[in-house]
């Protein structure tokens, strides 16, 4: 039997897995004190700031927290002088501090699963974080030299903080969020992409796998098959969080060997008040059965290991094992 490694590499390779690699045990996710700092601590039902000042809001039963741009919150209030409202958080912290994620790295078995460092928001995020949904998207058409100074920015600061993180936690892989859509197009057209926020992805994926980094996992929760292209020139591995929206089969057969995907059971339709063990079935047989089992990974669209309602996670990962034994 193969080591949970070992079954990944074989799907994503086009080898010979011999069962679903099932969800992100594939992945032990770390956490470390850059990432900390930036995402700041707003638990279930409460409000915070982050690292980077924005008030960070996160709701009973919604999926995860999210920033309130409204009025005085703000961030950015005029982007062409945005070096006088964005402060980075720091990356520089005490060997004590580091003490805790280093000791978990340590623990990982690496025979069975990546060590991933969790790293989020992701540069899209961090714009409209930073100054508004709709405020970031005017601003690439009427501010691009601005924009593209702040992306710089961005990217520097995401690479400073990765030297440290590839100091102390010696990952092989990383697990990485920033959304680039909604569940029927993506935010920017495939153009705009390239030209904004592509670039940076290339630096920071690069930089990451010229440091001892194996695989690069995606996460974007969203629409953006028109957008694979880029990942692959980015160095992405797997793309997690793939919507069933996306036409899973058809990116498989066009990209499979040059990226995976990882998802394709939408939360949306399982990850409910109402859930069930039979409709968790059925979703996740119509996936596996129509994705096949090489470069896909059944799982949900979270960016986790966890759901919004306690059990549904757990009921996915029982059906993907009931999927084995009928698909292997």
């Amino acid at each position: 039997m193969l080591t949970k490694r070992e079954n990944l590499l074989e799907t994503i390779r086009g080898g010979n897995p011999d069962r679903f690699v099932n969800q992100y045990e594939y992945l032990n996710l770390v956490f470390d004190p850059t990432v900390l700092a930036a995402l700041g601590n707003c638990p279930r039902g409460e409000s915070a700031v982050n690292g980077w000042g924005v008030m960070i809001r996160f709701p009973e039963n919604v999926p995860g927290p999210f920033p309130d741009t409204s009025g005085e919150f703000k961030v950015i209030k005029d982007v062409v002088n945005w070096r006088d409202y964005v402060k980075a958080p720091e990356v520089k912290f005490p060997e004590e501090d580091w003490a805790p994620f280093v000791a978990a790295a340590e623990a990982v078995d690496r025979k069975e699963q990546f060590v991933a460092p969790f790293a989020a928001p992701g540069i899209f995020e961090k714009l409209h974080y930073l100054m508004g949904m709709e405020e970031a998207m005017m601003a690439f058409y009427e501010e691009p030299e601005a924009m593209h100074e702040l992306v710089d920015f961005l990217a520097d600061y995401e690479i400073s903080a990765a030297k440290e993180v590839i100091a102390h936690l010696h990952p092989d892989a990383l697990f990485h969020h920033d959304d680039w859509g909604s569940q029927i197009s993506s935010f920017l057209s495939p153009e705009m992409f390239g030209e904004f926020i592509a670039p940076a992805y290339k630096k920071i994926y690069g930089f990451w796998k010229a440091n001892g980094v194996e695989l690069i996992v995606h996460h974007s929760d969203s629409y953006a098959a028109n957008l694979v292209p880029y990942m692959i020139d980015c160095d992405v591995d797997i793309w997690q969080g793939v919507m069933s929206t996306n036409n899973i089969p058809e990116l498989i057969q066009k990209y499979g060997g040059q990226i995976s995907f990882h998802a394709g059971i939408d939360n949306g339709k399982v990850d409910r008040v109402d859930w069930t063990k039979e409709n968790i079935m059925k979703e996740v047989e119509a996936q596996c059965r129509a994705c096949g089992k090489l470069y896909y990974i059944p799982g949900t669209t979270m960016g986790g290991p966890e759901s919004t309602y306690p059990g549904v996670y757990e009921a996915v990962s029982e059906a993907i094992d009931e999927m084995t034994k009928k698909m292997f």
